[in-house]
């Protein structure tokens, strides 16, 4: 019965993230991550979403990959694997209280970047930064999306979430193998990986809906909300 109902709940949280990931580019690993660390372990919470996310962009970026910038796709994935071991290090020395700490300090720092609407230099000093903290931040919380984002800001919508998908579907799938040859692929993992991924295609379809004829400012200031309570509901369950 708990599987089932763990089942069903990972089903609802990838719908959503699939949901938020199509209208802002980025918000899957913010928003399921920390629902998932209120209900399992934050290790399974991050190497689940993580191997859902390499499913959802890889489908993502390959149906829009004629928009994504090219250069930038190379710059932040090599980026990010370059910071990954930082992620998997904190990953294995931090307790379970720790990790869900650090999951929930870090969604709170970084939705309040994004609600305030910091912008980066342009340049390659900042995409290599921006892409060494994102690998870093996707191999020990799984949410490697914002400093992405903030380095992103100056493309047009189409090609900005195109290139997010690539970005994401790259150094997703490099995390990945290194979940798995550190051994975290766990029955768990499995399980919500199978349920959640269940649900993307109709979130990503509601979500393109809603990208196309709805601005999708004000439908990021909803999600920017929620993902306020959340962080907040996680850093309460690590004290």
């Amino acid at each position: 019965m708990a599987d089932l109902l763990l089942a069903a709940a990972s089903f609802g949280v990838f719908l959503f993230a699939a949901l938020a990931q199509a209208v802002t580019g980025f918000g899957s690993a913010l928003v399921a991550v920390p629902l998932l660390a209120l209900a399992v372990d934050p290790v399974t919470a991050v190497v689940a979403t993580t191997t859902v996310g390499l499913v959802l962009t890889a489908g993502s970026w390959r149906h829009e990959r004629l928009h994504a910038d090219a250069v930038q796709v190379r710059r932040l994935t090599l980026a990010g694997v370059l910071g990954m071991p930082l992620g998997l290090v904190a990953l294995a020395l931090c307790d379970e209280h720790t990790l869900t700490r650090l999951i929930g300090g870090v969604l709170l720092a970084l939705v309040g970047l994004l609600s305030l609407g910091v912008r980066l230099p342009e340049g390659g000093a900042t995409a290599w930064t921006a892409g060494v903290v994102s690998g870093g931040l996707l191999t020990s919380t799984g949410m490697n999306g914002p400093p992405l984002v903030l380095a992103l800001q100056g493309l047009e919508p189409r090609r900005y979430r195109a290139t997010l998908q690539a970005v994401f579907c790259g150094q997703d799938a490099v995390a990945v193998a290194s979940f798995i040859a550190m051994g975290h692929l766990s029955t768990g993992v499995l399980l919500l990986t199978a349920t959640g991924v269940l649900g993307l295609p109709l979130g990503w379809a509601i979500g393109d809906r809603v990208f196309r004829r709805v601005p999708a400012e004000r439908f990021r200031l909803i999600v920017l909300g929620g993902l306020t309570v959340t962080a907040v509901a996680v850093l309460a369950l690590g004290l």
